[in-house]
């Protein structure tokens, strides 16, 4: 028994989608890429921060160097309210900065006094 091809497409059949589905299809894909474009939470921002800030504080950075330390606390208490309202950018901007402080009030704290000069 043979099959016949009558109601079979060609190979070289183009199928058409109907209007409606295409425009939906397009909305969908413009949407997810868009989606995927969207800042998305500076998760390791605000944990570098946070982990350059324990570093700081370690080595004496709140009490040998007391304005980056605590201008590095301060921006990074900042970030958190950013990020908790959704402002991803500026919590790592700030994230960013509260780490730079840090780093500077580390920096600070493992410098040697000066000769004489007992620490603070």
């Amino acid at each position: 028994m043979a099959l016949q091809k009558t109601d079979q497409l060609p190979d070289t059949a183009v199928f058409s989608l109907p209007k409606a589905l295409t425009t939906k299809l397009t909305v969908l894909v413009i949407a997810t890429l868009w989606l995927g474009a969207c800042a998305s939470a500076p998760v390791q921002e605000m944990s570098d921060a946070r982990q350059a800030i324990r570093s700081a504080e370690a080595v004496g950075a709140a009490e040998r160097s007391p304005n980056n330390f605590m201008a590095s606390r301060r921006l990074l208490f900042e970030a958190q309210r950013q990020l908790r309202s959704g402002a991803y950018d500026t919590a790592k901007r700030l994230a960013l900065e509260a780490r730079d402080q840090a780093i500077k009030a580390r920096e600070k704290a493992l410098q040697p006094n000066p000769v004489g000069l007992a620490p603070p």
